[in-house]
Parts: structure tokens; sequence; C-alpha cells
């Protein structure tokens, strides 16, 4: 038995431009996103750079550390969604590719596994940015900056990557492919 592409019930067909309009617009946010994680990248030289400059002219900014582990996380998690689809991930692809015709049940399993894990730490996540908005956390250095400031990137990374996974997912369970780029095209 082979897994083929499913030719979509006639009510779904109707929503076709919808849900291509609608993925249209997610690839433009992971897209954006991935803007944001070079930014976030770019501010990490900026501070390290600042730091350097600042104690060798004997001026002491404390706390640039700290901002600059914030924007390591930023840049990691607002990456996530981009660097999936343009096939940057570490994936089975190799083992997959082995599989011949039974590629596809390996590729399902696994980006079905993928997104579940992905959505239960995206829910985590965003409690815990409720939980330290709600109790008033601060970071422990000098500036008392409130956690959830730098942990809402987080989550909004982790939340936009399940989505991803999850888009992945149901795209190759109804077309009998992903929008994951292969990687033979990235080089």
């Amino acid at each position: 038995m082979t897994m083929t592409a499913v030719n979509p019930p006639r009510g779904i067909a109707r929503w076709g431009g919808a849900l291509c309009a609608a993925r249209r617009w997610l690839d433009r946010v992971y897209l954006w996103c991935g803007y944001l994680a070079a930014a976030a990248m770019l501010m990490i030289l900026v501070l390290t750079i600042g730091q350097v400059v600042t104690r060798y002219a004997g001026i002491n900014l404390r706390g640039l550390t700290n901002y600059a582990g914030y924007f390591m996380a930023a840049s990691t998690f607002l990456g996530l969604a981009h660097a999936l689809n343009n096939g940057t991930h570490i994936r089975i692809e190799t083992f997959s590719n082995l599989l011949g015709r039974y590629k596809i049940y390996t590729e399902t399993w696994a980006l079905g596994c993928t997104a579940a894990i992905a959505t239960w730490f995206a829910y985590y996540a965003c409690n815990m940015v409720y939980w330290s908005w709600k109790l008033g956390d601060v970071s422990t250095g000098m500036d008392a900056l409130p956690l959830w400031l730098p942990q809402a990137s987080m989550a909004a990374g982790t939340v936009l990557f399940a989505v991803a996974l999850g888009d992945n997912f149901l795209r190759l369970v109804f077309t009998g492919k992903h929008g994951i780029k292969p990687s033979a095209e990235i080089l």
C-alpha cells in the first residue's frame, strides 16, 4: 500500500485560494522573523563591541552581557520557522531517501512528532511568559528588566515554529509534499 497525494474533498477545494493566501502571509511572517533574528544577531555584535570599547575606555557599563544573552535567545527562536522552510534544520533526509517509495511515511511520522513536540514547547513558553508577567519577575541585573520582555521573543518564535511544522505536516498529509526545501537546493 502506497501513500499518494490525496485530492481534497469538494468542500475544501473552494478554500484553495484562501489557503494559498494564508500560506503566502505565513511565508512573509517567517521571512520577517528571519530578518528580526538577523537584526538580533547584529545587536549582539554591537553590544559586544560596545562592551570591549567601554572597557578599554575605563567606562563600566553593567548589563551589556545580559542584553547580549537576550538578543541571542531572540535570534535563535525567531529564526526557527524561517530556517525550517529553507531546509537548514537537521532532518532525517539522508535516512528517508534510502527508503525509496516509503519515504513519505518517514517524513509524515517525523513532521507529525516534531509538530506535536513543538506545540507542547510553545504552550509552555507562552505559559512561562504569562507567569513572568503576572508575578512581576525581573532580571537580577542592575536594570531590573521585566523578564517577560525577552521571554516574549522566545515564545513568539516557538509558536511560529510550531505553526510552520503543523503547516508542513498538513501539507504533506493532504498533498503528498511539504514546503521544506531539500538540502540539495541550499548549496
